[in-house]
């Protein structure tokens, strides 16, 4: 099983441009080998057609600053750079065929100052898969991460489960949380030292090590994708 996460950036490139780039970040998502993709940031409005252009379903859920959203989604359409998070924000997962989504659920884990959620999938396969946004705030983000962690792998029982995301956690500057996630998880091999988007698993193997992915100008984070095996 091939696992990609990415924050999007509320859907902006680096440099900032002045012009939606659905169009862009869902042609090269669908250019990628993946059969799971981890969302963080991604534009609440963007949901279903990422799905139809990728050529996959999804779960969606909302994080923060979602009131108004028609308005909102209007003014970041017209200056994705002036409106940056204030568009809204939701984190997503696509499943591409054959396999779909047999249950959904999330939890949220910490509503100030902004609300941060993980969300949990069963898929037809039988594999589990958990997708979380923590906060930036490090101490705050290590509890987030094994709180988590422990929901997911109580959720997931004893079937295999891939949890990960942009966890905002740097292994050599917060080595702790890495280490409490081996309470529930067995394969805990960060992306690199300095990397805060994360790839882990129970219950599989890890066949490819978690890499970062050129992204050219699209987002501040690169994809990074990893592949597991039973």
């Amino acid at each position: 099983m091939r696992v990609l996460t990415w924050n999007l950036y509320h859907g902006r490139d680096v440099p900032p441009g002045k012009h939606p780039l659905l169009a862009e970040f869902a042609e090269f998502l669908d250019g990628l080998e993946w059969d799971v993709a981890l969302l963080q940031e991604a534009p609440p409005r963007w949901f279903r057609e990422l799905q139809r252009r990728t050529r996959s379903t999804g779960a969606r859920i909302l994080t923060s600053r979602n009131s108004l959203s028609w308005l909102r989604g209007r003014l970041a359409d017209w200056r994705p750079d002036l409106m940056r998070s204030g568009e809204g924000g939701s984190n997503q997962l696509l499943v591409r065929e054959p396999d779909g989504i047999a249950d959904h659920r999330a939890v949220t884990l910490t509503w100030l100052p902004e609300r941060r959620k993980m969300h949990w999938v069963r898929l037809d396969s039988g594999a589990c898969v958990a997708n979380l946004h923590a906060s930036t705030n490090g101490t705050r983000a290590g509890r987030e991460v094994v709180r988590a962690a422990a929901l997911a792998a109580e959720w997931s029982d004893s079937m295999p489960l891939v949890f990960g995301g942009d966890l905002n956690l740097r292994p050599a500057r917060q080595p702790q949380p890495f280490e409490a996630l081996r309470e529930h998880l067995d394969v805990v091999e960060p992306t690199a030292r300095d990397a805060i988007d994360h790839l882990f698993a129970r219950g599989l193997q890890l066949a490819a090590r978690p890499r970062k992915l050129e992204r050219g100008r699209l987002s501040d984070h690169a994809p990074v994708l990893a592949e597991f095996v039973r």
